[in-house]
């Protein structure tokens, strides 16, 4: 995996442990934190997180080492990783300390050896050169020095040269994306500079035909719901996943510009895909009010106080508290306690989460939200916090 960052974290655990241990720990204790979105198992699935490299040495009976995670993830989103993976302090039954030292851009170590070798070809070659060559050189330093970018409109948004002349606009979104095409020959390209949508590019939109390239992260696809929602858009292109488009190739502009989906095509492809969200969402719609209702004024009152603190309770079937613990413990606290019905945590409903509790025979979860869960049994009601609303409203029941 080419990644753009690596994060490098020291590890002490105080106790006798292997490697494998410790990258259990990682997922286990990380999982349900931050949501699948950013769940480390999850991640590493989609290739955005690399394979988790840990190396360990026994001194005087306790495990030291380091830990090295490779990532594709933005900068912070890479650097929420990092604190997640800090706030492990658990492998096995030892308690452990892990310290983030550094994370590692590698693009700017790339660049950095590039420049320094660029300096030895070009001073060895220059070294070699015969004196009526120094022309040619100075032609080729010439076209490759930065391209021409111009400010055009009352907004003096970055452009290529030819933005007037062409019949064809390419917006994208910002100045280094201009550039980056302006280097590769498309001279008709323009830039957003920004979430709002600028007036002059709705107006070039109404006069031309108009593509939107954009970013293949989360950014590019709210910039382009935005753009698409105001601006008369002809043609959708997006740079590949987890790729910006300042830093694509000739050849990967020239397929993702080829591959453009047209704008009608691809606002019904958006809808769909909208639409699937909202039923990955709504997966407790239709239960009946009698489960709401079940749930005890005492229960429903603890809500408040377990907001924020990544706790949950496991409860018997009479509602009555077996134990409390940390939401990075869940799964194995499911697993380890007898007599559990329901559960109540400070967290996201995962599929696996439903899963261990269908295994265990729980009968109720309760969150503050509800993950994507395809495959929902029907011994199992999800409830989340803002569905307890009215039993927190009801007057206290005895028991």
């Amino acid at each position: 995996m080419s990644a753009k960052y690596v994060i490098y974290a020291n590890i002490e655990v105080d106790g006798v442990v292997e490697e494998p241990d410790v990258i259990g720990a990682l997922f286990g204790q990380t999982e349900g934190l931050l949501g699948e979105e950013l769940d480390l198992r999850e991640l590493q699935k989609n290739g955005r997180i690399g394979r988790i490299r840990v190396k360990l040495e026994i001194r005087n009976g306790k495990s030291h080492g380091t830990i090295v995670v490779p990532s594709n993830l933005d900068r912070v989103e890479t650097a929420i990783i990092a604190a997640t993976i800090e706030s492990v302090d658990k492998v096995g039954p030892c308690d452990a300390r892990i310290r983030i030292t550094k994370i590692e851009d590698m693009r700017v170590k790339k660049r950095k050896w590039i420049i320094e070798r660029a300096k030895e070809i070009l001073k060895r070659w220059e070294l070699e050169s015969m004196p009526e060559t120094r022309k040619i050189i100075e032609e080729v330093m010439r076209a490759v020095r930065v391209p021409e970018v111009v400010k055009w409109g009352p907004e003096k948004l970055p452009a290529g040269p030819d933005i007037d002349k062409s019949d064809v606009v390419i917006i994208v979104e910002g100045r280094a994306d201009v550039i980056n095409l302006v280097r590769h020959g498309y001279r008709n390209v323009i830039a957003l500079e920004g979430v709002s949508i600028p007036k002059s590019i709705i107006e070039l939109c109404k006069q031309k035909t108009a593509i939107a390239f954009v970013d293949g992260d989360r950014g590019g696809e709210l910039i382009l719901k935005s753009l698409l929602r105001v601006a008369n858009v002809d043609y959708v292109a997006r740079a590949p996943p987890g790729k910006e488009v300042e830093e694509l190739t000739s050849k990967e502009i020239a397929k993702a510009l080829r591959n453009k989906t047209p704008a009608k095509e691809y606002l019904e492809m958006l809808e769909r895909g909208e639409a699937r969200e909202e039923v990955k969402v709504s997966v407790t719609e239709g239960i009946p009010r009698e489960v709401v209702e079940e749930v005890p004024r005492h229960v429903a009152d603890l809500v408040e106080e377990l907001q924020g603190t990544l706790e949950g309770v496991l409860y018997d079937k009479e509602w009555k508290v077996l134990k409390r613990v940390a939401v990075r413990d869940l799964i194995d606290a499911i697993t380890n306690t007898d007599s559990v019905y329901a559960v109540v945590f400070d967290g996201v409903i995962t599929q696996r989460v439903v899963d261990q509790a269908f295994k265990k025979g729980v009968g109720v979860l309760i969150a503050a939200r509800i993950g994507e869960v395809p495959r929902v049994p029907e011994s199992v009601k999800l409830l989340t916090f803002d569905e307890l609303k009215p039993v927190q409203g009801q007057p206290k029941r005895s028991r």
